[in-house]
């Protein structure tokens, strides 16, 4: 069983930021496997199937900053081991339209990944990054600014390829996802 876990900001204001790009993600995934998300008190959850391995998608009722505690809860209803954890999450660090696969590592100044670094005990867990960029000025406004059109289809196009990727994560496993897809897109 894999948990995959979209970071993002529960609620309507916050549904096309930057920082929603992982439940985005989780949104289109959830779409294109025709499944539907459950409420629990501090997640949305949706399990399927991605070819035969069972997983399940998530997408934490708490705010970015505080996902840890979700995560720890679903993963211990769940019995999922960190390293069958995948975490989707804005990256301001790489460019707009960037897409990188992390298979653990340090929280890199995101503090979503910190509280779920922090509620797990562990850093080991596989991580999407998403660029966003970012405009030099507030880090926290912009990344709670909505995406102007252009950029629209930009995220757009990167949410379907991490699609693909998540896939291939799934099925045949992060290395392999992270020689196909680290090399598409430099930083």
């Amino acid at each position: 069983m894999h948990l995959i876990i979209g970071l993002g900001n529960p609620g309507r204001e916050y549904k096309y930021t930057r920082h929603n790009a992982g439940f985005m993600a989780a949104d289109a995934l959830a779409k294109k496997l025709s499944i539907q998300f459950k409420k629990k008190q501090d997640y949305f959850w949706a399990k399927t199937n991605m070819g035969d391995k069972a997983v399940i998608i998530v997408k934490p009722r708490t705010f970015v900053n505080l996902s840890g505690k979700a995560v720890k809860k679903i993963a211990g209803d769940s019995g999922i081991k960190p390293d069958k954890i995948l975490v989707i999450h804005d990256d301001a660090d790489l460019p707009l339209g960037a897409l990188k696969i992390k298979k653990t590592g340090s929280c890199a100044g995101h503090n979503g990944v910190a509280s779920i670094i922090n509620e797990l005990c562990t850093k080991d867990f596989s991580r999407i990054r998403i660029g966003i960029g970012r405009d030099n000025k507030d880090l926290k406004n912009y990344v709670l600014s909505e995406f102007s059109a252009s950029e629209k289809e930009v995220i757009d196009k990167i949410i379907d390829l991490s699609l693909d990727a998540i896939s291939v994560i799934i099925k045949k496993g992060i290395d392999e996802a992270m020689q196909i897809f680290n090399r598409q897109i430099k930083e």
